[in-house]
């Protein structure tokens, strides 16, 4: 085919193919493209997403690198032309390549003693169609924000009440029957919160994959994993399925609110549900903190559009201290721009007062709750926890060095 024959071409994206908005990882932007069809992902960059994007079947090869010229202020080539279908072709992504096998499953991962998982159910994706079908009218306006605000009056009434539900939690300590069963109520709580993130993810056009348990050391929950967030229209669709847990969380101790309210001082019930409004309240404001793997990491990388908020971050932080004693590269720190410094450094910050205001928490909410017999061993508690902290994380590094080790082998 001569360079001209090839300029003509009018290529055409697969239908479907799915492109992400301009991301962050490091000093990158990248896109991501998704084939639904094979289930292959595929990340470019800003210069190869300009091209993707035009190829619509309308505009010709030369009418695009004529833009591209502008653009960029350089031309293609033939041979980068040539580059260039030959990539998009041979992952399917074009339309008339050849059709893409689906990606097999991934092999499920071994249960070992730290951790593993079993699914409960064969067809996720079924399960969250009808429960979306189900709860379509609570996706309405007119009924969204009144659910928001008894959320809203809820927080209130319990920063009103906060003494008095701290001291029906501190007794709710010497009921170990009654502390159980606020257990199991939390516990719930955590699957609907996870099946509300599937349901919302659905309604803007996301997938759920895989729905089971996931047990971690000694701790079980219900996980549920969701696909293709990444690849919605509107920044606020995506933390609107990031943040639908904590809502459900939230919803789900409205009705216990007013019944607690309503019963004398002294009456049995009363630290039960005081300690489940208390627990449950700090259990879901817990999950909007910046912090791996939580709710509010994710909310905080899809408000900020980047991949690895903390690991770009770390990376960042060490270059900082590198240039501090002049031991790294000359000029590395000038590839990240003042909004990125300003975004990476903050998010270090943040996260460095928040691990010590949870220290400093960490004895008096101790001291507070744990019986009269336990209450003096308080002060060991944000050595205890700190210790428990690099523990797991050590324990951390150990299993990723096992299952790269694993891997290699392999």
């Amino acid at each position: 085919m001569s360079g001209r024959e090839l300029l003509a071409l009018r290529p055409r994206l697969r239908p479907g193919v799915r492109i992400s908005r301009a991301l962050r990882r490091g000093t990158s932007t990248i896109h991501l493209l998704h084939d639904p069809g094979s289930g292959r992902r595929l990340e470019v960059g800003v210069k190869e997403h300009f091209i993707i994007a035009r190829l619509d079947g309308a505009r010709s090869l030369d009418e695009i690198g004529e833009e591209y010229a502008r653009r960029f202020r350089a031309r293609l080539g033939e041979q980068q032309w040539q580059q260039m279908l030959r990539l998009l072709y041979g992952r399917g992504l074009l339309a008339d390549g050849p059709p893409q096998e689906p990606e097999p499953p991934a092999p499920a991962a071994r249960s070992t003693l730290l951790r593993g998982s079993v699914r409960m159910t064969a067809d996720a994706p079924a399960l969250v169609e009808r429960l979306h079908r189900a709860t379509g009218f609570a996706r309405r306006r007119g009924f969204l924000v009144p659910l928001a605000a008894l959320v809203v009056l809820l927080l209130a009434a319990v920063a009103a009440d906060l003494g008095r539900l701290t001291d029906d939690t501190a007794r709710l300590s010497h009921q170990p029957v009654a502390l159980a069963a606020v257990g199991v109520l939390l516990w719930l709580s955590l699957g609907l919160h996870e099946l509300a993130h599937g349901v919302v993810a659905r309604a803007y056009g996301g997938r759920t994959t895989e729905i089971g348990l996931r047990r971690v050391l000694v701790m079980t929950y219900l996980y549920c994993e969701v696909e293709d967030v990444r690849f919605f229209g509107r920044r606020r669709e995506q933390i609107a399925t990031a943040g639908a847990g904590v809502l459900m969380n939230l919803l789900y101790l409205v009705p216990f609110y007013p019944v607690w309210a309503l019963l004398p001082e002294h009456a049995q019930a009363r630290p039960f549900l005081g300690g489940l409004l208390l627990l449950g309240t700090v259990m879901a404001l817990a999950n909007l903190l910046p912090l791996p793997p939580l709710d509010g990491y994710k909310i905080l990388g899809y408000a900020l559009g980047t991949v690895q908020l903390a690991t770009d971050s770390r990376t960042f932080v060490a270059l900082l201290v590198r240039a501090a004693v002049r031991r790294g590269k000359p000029g590395a720190l000038a590839a990240y721009p003042g909004r990125l410094r300003l975004a990476l450094g903050g998010y270090t910050l943040a996260c460095a007062v928040l691990a010590g205001a949870a220290l400093a928490l960490t004895g008096p909410l101790c001291r507070r709750l744990l019986p009269d017999g336990y209450a003096g061993a308080a002060g060991y508690a944000p050595a205890l926890v700190a210790g428990a902290a690099l523990v797991l994380w050590a324990v951390g590094l150990l299993a990723r060095a096992v299952r790269r080790r694993g891997g290699a082998a392999s």
